[in-house]
């Protein structure tokens, strides 16, 4: 295919692109309860292909770029016609110019298996295993799993520029979601996610158990907490999308385009901490990113200051800094107190929101409370309904990080956060 490719290119007059083909193999399990209704394997292959166009304007330096998609049943004229196409539109952006990332022009492979990941095992039994801790908890009778979909999948991907870039690495993941069902009081429902990188089935097995167990108290929560400022405690794939924030502001796309004031060196946290500092790694999920960059961990923030600008090759060029690629996972070391400690006192403990968001570019983030436990010191109950809504930046300076730890999608860190002095939009009938 990319043989293919590259003679359309040519022949559409394209001399500068990047051509990235992924390879897709994947067992997919379908289950009704724990009946499977439906099983299948897929083989996909499909490129990105990227032209691009140098040209000047007003004595300036442009670049131009259009992206296709290209599907190994596409015929070279096809491709040509297409890359001709991409060409001419390329010609209507006008990018600062900047040069590809450059690579050395000898293939390179990799592969981001680790030690105890699914190296070895077939699609079909890492699928099974992980089937396995899935209904490993589904035994009672008012609480279970009313469907879920697994996929354990195998990617090559093989990336080449015109600048030099020919690199390839292979990845083998499992993915899926899964629904809890309550019939115990009212009929109320819970939907997770999940994404994991190695074999680690108890993570799976121990996301469902919690899952089950807040859906069991979803189901007694008939109101909303009383509207005020609390002390919440988030928990989950919350904390990672709190993280998030400095993860996203150190992006050079977002430096550069003044949307973020962050520089290396900065302190993140606005100045001295009364509590926990922020410790971010981000993690490299593949060992090259989408144009061909080798990814490694990198240190982003030690006790508060960046340490570094992140991101694609483009705007590193236009800030003159090593392209890192772009990073899609990132870890925290634990914290400092544990869970219990955190439930000192009144608080309020969100464990599921309808949708909770993080705005990047003003800090403030927000959710709509589908269950939390409202404690008064002494007595803790299930709530539902309200919303609560802060900025990071009024209180990044009091967080707290539990000892508890998680492995959750892309993300490693502590289980629980800790946030004071939040507005709770709730019950106002008291």
């Amino acid at each position: 295919m990319i043989e293919k490719i590259l003679s359309a290119l040519r022949a559409a007059g394209a001399e500068i692109y990047q051509i990235t083909e992924t390879k897709t193999e994947s067992s997919e399990l379908f289950f009704i309860r724990k009946s499977l209704d439906m099983q299948r394997k897929n083989h996909v292959c499909r490129a990105e292909v990227t032209v691009y166009r140098a040209f000047t304007e007003d004595g300036k330096r442009r670049m131009g770029s259009a992206t296709v998609q290209v599907q190994d049943s596409f015929t070279p004229r096809q491709m040509e016609e297409m890359f001709r196409d991409a060409l001419y539109a390329a010609g209507f952006v006008k990018n600062e110019y900047y040069e590809l990332y450059e690579g050395q022009g000898e293939t390179e492979t990799g592969s981001t298996t680790p030690a105890d990941g699914m190296e070895g095992s077939t699609l079909t039994e890492i699928a099974r295993r992980f089937t396995e801790a899935l209904f490993a908890e589904d035994t009672e009778t008012d609480v279970f799993l009313n469907s879920a979909e697994i996929f354990a999948t195998m990617t090559a991907c093989h990336v080449i520029n015109s600048s030099g870039v020919d690199v390839s690495y292979r990845k083998s993941r499992v993915e899926g979601e899964f629904v809890v069902q309550c019939t115990a009081g009212q009929d109320v429902e819970t939907y997770q996610d999940f994404a994991y990188d190695n074999m680690n089935t108890e993570a799976l097995r121990e996301k469902v158990r919690e899952t089950m167990e807040l859906t069991r108290a979803r189901a007694g929560a008939v109101s909303a907490p009383p509207a005020g400022t609390y002390r919440v405690i988030l928990r989950g794939a919350d904390v990672k999308t709190i993280l998030g924030y400095y993860v996203e502001r150190s992006n050079t796309a977002m430096v550069y385009r003044n949307y973020s004031s962050f520089r290396t060196g900065c302190d993140v946290q606005g100045g001295e901490a009364a509590k926990d500092r922020i410790n971010l790694t981000l993690k490299a999920t593949v060992p090259y990113s989408a144009e061909g960059i080798p990814m490694k961990d990198r240190e982003l923030v030690r006790d508060g200051k960046l340490l570094l600008l992140h991101g694609p090759n483009r705007f590193a060029r236009y800030l003159k800094l090593e392209p890192t690629g772009n990073y899609q996972g990132y870890s925290a070391p634990a914290g400092t107190v544990s869970l219990e400690e955190m439930r000192s006192g009144p608080y309020l403990e969100v464990l599921n929101f309808s949708d909770f968001q993080m705005d990047a570019f003003d800090g403030h983030f927000g959710g709509e409370i589908r269950l939390a436990f409202l404690c008064d010191g002494e007595k803790k109950i299930p709530v539902t309904g309200g919303s609560i809504n802060g900025n990071i930046l009024e209180t990044q300076k009091h967080v707290t990080f539990s000892m508890e730890m998680q492995v959750e999608k892309d993300f490693e860190g502590p289980l629980a956060m800790c946030l004071e002095n939040i507005s709770v939009a709730g019950n106002t009938e008291i």
